[in-house]
């Protein structure tokens, strides 16, 4: 049977290939000064409960948000707060979600801050099959350090991975995080590396970036063909209070519609069904991968002020 694709048992039919996808959008109640251990803790235990219900829900591919295991602490420069990176896949919640996905039979898209060796970070995503299978990661690439309380270059290292592409048993799926979706260049790549889902977990805060949220992603979308799961956190986050994480995470189809929206306040997880067929329903319609003229776009490549 091909990968992802469902048939009709009476007749042997070939039907749509729907992929039941999930996001959570949730917010840290554990005070900042609290050992780091606790907060994690906590988050961990939060996000395995609401795994447990995007699993009764039919969810068959779920992402958590941006370093979901704790605060967005990127709002204060704090050498502690180096204290909350783990090893990909060898750290503790890697290795925890790598169970619950082979229990439950779910891809989990698992965003956590990256120890590679002791003083080297990254903001990094995971991806785990539904069998349990470590597939590989994804590190953010672009690293903002431009606004108050966004002092991400004092915690991380740019991407060093390229835009893999993750083949898991239900879908192609691409990782792209936070900032990262404001470079339509990486987005590209995705597409042509063979993405079908993109999820961008994120940690945005209500201001000039809201108006963008539901702008740039979709424009992905369609330029691109492929579905996109943009996540963001809830609520705001004492003492540092840089803003409200807005929530309104989605889902947006290759035609650039967002169909399915979480709420802007509350903790949610949100739940649609990808149907994949429409990615070549769209493509066959706009042959953007077909038109595009590489060999015009080389002052994109080069390095500039």
């Amino acid at each position: 049977m091909p990968r992802g694709r469902r048939w009709a048992a009476h007749k042997g039919e070939e039907v749509a290939r729907i992929v039941r996808c999930g996001v959570v959008q949730a917010t840290n109640e554990t005070a900042v000064d609290a050992p780091l251990e606790k907060i994690k803790s906590a988050m961990l235990e939060k996000h395995l409960r609401i795994t447990g219900e995007a699993v009764q829900k039919g969810v068959r591919i779920l992402s958590f948000q941006e370093m979901f295991t704790g605060p967005y602490f990127c709002a204060e420069q704090d050498k502690r707060w180096y204290g909350m990176a783990e090893r990909i896949p060898d750290g503790p919640t890697v290795r925890t979600m790598q169970e619950v996905a082979r229990s439950h039979g779910i891809v989990l898209i698992v965003p956590i801050y990256e120890e590679e060796i002791t003083g080297v970070y990254y903001n990094t995503a995971a991806v785990i099959d539904g069998d349990g299978r470590y597939l590989g990661k994804y590190r953010k690439h672009h690293i903002p350090h431009c606004h108050p309380g966004f002092w991400e270059k004092f915690y991380f290292k740019p991407g060093n991975l390229g835009y893999p592409v993750f083949e898991t048993g239900l879908a192609r799926v691409g990782v792209y995080i936070c900032y990262d979706r404001h470079f339509p260049e990486g987005a590209r790549i995705l597409g042509l590396n063979g993405a079908e889902i993109v999820f961008n977990p994120s940690a945005t805060v209500a201001g000039l970036s809201e108006n963008l949220w539901e702008l740039e992603q979709p424009a992905h979308a369609v330029a691109n063909g492929y579905f996109i799961a943009a996540i963001n956190r809830v609520g705001h986050e004492h003492p540092w209070d840089i803003g409200e994480f807005y929530g309104k995470s989605y889902f947006c189809n290759p035609r650039g519609k967002i169909f399915a929206q979480a709420s802007r306040d509350k903790e949610e997880l949100l739940v649609a069904d990808l149907d994949l067929d429409m990615i070549a329903e769209v493509r066959h319609t706009w042959q953007f991968f077909r038109d595009r003229r590489p060999e015009t776009y080389g002052l994109l490549a080069e390095e500039g002020p």
